[in-house]
């Protein structure tokens, strides 16, 4: 096979998508490409629009091997011919954005990465577990956040600091998902929590044992559901209610 020239083809034929899996299968896609599917009148025209562009971003994403294919842009001649615009988005313009959410010295590690997808690597991971500290404050305030640095070892022994003080009343995790996909867990005291949090708590007020005793309970791992299996839990559920 010649270098960098890689053919697939896609039998639309037999697939019959429901209308939440096409809406499904459209969000895969940058949002400014919606249009481009959605315009014609005919179910058959939009499949066939909507594998294209499928295609153009699954072939891009395996042949330049980064996590996020959409940092580029396909954009199409006047005669409809696509082609890749490599005046696209950069790793380095998708994430100058977030710079104040970081401390300086993960915004370092965060640069100092080998390449540029090792870059967007550890700036998920980071921003991961500054999102997990936000959802277990129950805030949807992000400010501030430069002010909570995160440590570890390879990604285990995650440890934090407020302003340089150690929040060793705080626990966190992160969990790879996959290939290039992690989540983060946070666990604090309910005090530190806002107070439209605190609200819905049956009890904030633990002693040091009860407290500690909590926070050193064992992680619970994630257990991976096909949609099917959510679909069918979701069943289950209505069909035990409309019996009821």
């Amino acid at each position: 096979m010649e270098e960098g020239v890689k053919r697939w083809v896609v039998d639309i034929s037999k697939w019959d998508p429901l209308p939440r899996q096409f809406s499904f299968a459209l969000s895969l896609l940058p949002p400014q490409q919606h249009s481009s599917v959605t315009r014609f009148f005919k179910t058959q025209d939009q499949k066939r629009a909507l594998i294209s562009r499928m295609l153009q971003y699954a072939l891009l994403h395996d042949l330049i091997k980064i996590n996020n294919p959409f940092l580029f842009t396909i954009k199409t001649t006047s005669q409809g011919k696509p082609f890749l615009d490599i005046q696209g988005e950069t790793v380095a313009d998708f994430i100058h954005s977030f710079e104040s959410y970081f401390s300086s010295l993960e915004w370092y590690n965060i640069l100092n990465a080998p390449t540029s997808n090792h870059v967007l690597i550890q700036f998920y991971r980071y921003w991961s577990l500054k999102e997990a500290y936000v959802k277990a404050m129950g805030s949807g305030l992000i400010e501030g956040l430069n002010k909570v640095e995160f440590s570890h070892t390879n990604w285990t022994n995650i440890s934090a600091t407020m302003d340089g003080k150690l929040m060793d009343l705080w626990r966190f995790w992160l969990i790879e998902l996959g290939e290039r996909h992690c989540v983060a867990i946070a666990r604090g005291p309910p005090k530190s929590a806002d107070i439209s949090y605190i609200s819905t708590l049956k009890k904030v007020d633990f002693t040091e044992h009860e407290y500690n005793i909590g926070l050193h309970l064992p992680n619970v791992d994630f257990v991976e559901l096909s949609v099917e299996q959510l679909v069918l839990i979701l069943q289950k559920a209505f069909d035990c209610e409309n019996r009821g």
